[in-house]
């Protein structure tokens, strides 16, 4: 009997099953001791159904709260933007202008933005099929980067202050951020916006480097140094989510 009071808890398991109406979904499970109640939320950039508990919820209670939310799930989840991948025939918007993706060769060779025949906007990839939508994504981060760093120059010298690194990652949660050190990231999916929007984004963390905070201080940084900030903020709200479905 005393060997009871040592056993195990099962580790919850990483996602729940949830079916409605012939449909089975897949619901991830987050156990989080900060939160107060069960949340589920379904991501409109990469439809991610998330379901977090509170740290002494019991599994089962955890199981009848999403099964009892199917209809939502299958509500939200038919407004989710449909996913467009890095390959042959896609178009993928590159600054802000939609580019057919055209697969040239098998034969490895610099991706890069140039025109078709008819003269329609294209990114060119060659290699190996299989490797085709690696290509693509390195092609856009090197040029998100190249953007980024351009920016960033001159933003910085109009504010006086100096980034110490610049980098590109694909974050969910934020478009980009400044560290306490002057590191500069943001997210290379910003290339596919157009460039105003991107030109905000650096503009946006530069102003960081001066006030670490979004006090008036430090908007008034913002608009004397981007104008179109406002512009490029509606943008963001009305379009930003969607480029998480490219790739």
């Amino acid at each position: 009997m005393k060997f009871a009071l040592f056993r195990r808890v099962p580790a919850d398991p990483p996602a729940l099953k949830v079916f409605h109406a012939g449909q089975s979904f897949q619901v991830a499970l987050r156990r989080r001791p900060t939160a107060k109640r069960i949340t589920l939320r379904v991501s409109n950039a990469t439809g991610e159904v998330v379901l977090t508990i509170p740290e002494r919820t019991d599994l089962g209670i955890a199981q009848r709260f999403a099964d009892g939310h199917g209809s939502w799930i299958a509500t939200r989840l038919s407004k989710v933007p449909a996913r467009v991948l890095f390959q042959p025939g896609a178009l993928v918007p590159l600054r802000g202008v939609p580019h057919k993706v055209v697969h040239w060769s098998n034969v490895r060779a610099r991706t890069r933005a140039t025109t078709g025949e008819n003269g329609e906007p294209i990114i060119a990839v060659s290699g190996e099929l299989p490797h085709v939508a690696r290509r693509i994504q390195d092609f856009l981060e090197v040029e998100a980067k190249k953007d980024f760093a351009e920016a960033v120059k001159q933003h910085t010298a109009a504010l006086g202050v100096v980034a110490k690194r610049i980098t590109v990652r694909d974050t969910q949660s934020r478009w980009g951020s400044c560290s306490a050190r002057g590191a500069l990231s943001f997210s290379w999916r910003l290339i596919m916006a157009p460039p105003f929007v991107l030109d905000y984004l650096a503009a946006h963390e530069v102003a960081h480097l001066r006030e670490l905070n979004h006090s008036n201080r430090f908007w008034s940084l913002v608009y004397g140094i981007c104008p179109r900030t406002d512009e490029a903020e509606n943008w963001l709200k009305v379009y930003g989510s969607a480029l998480h479905r490219f790739g």
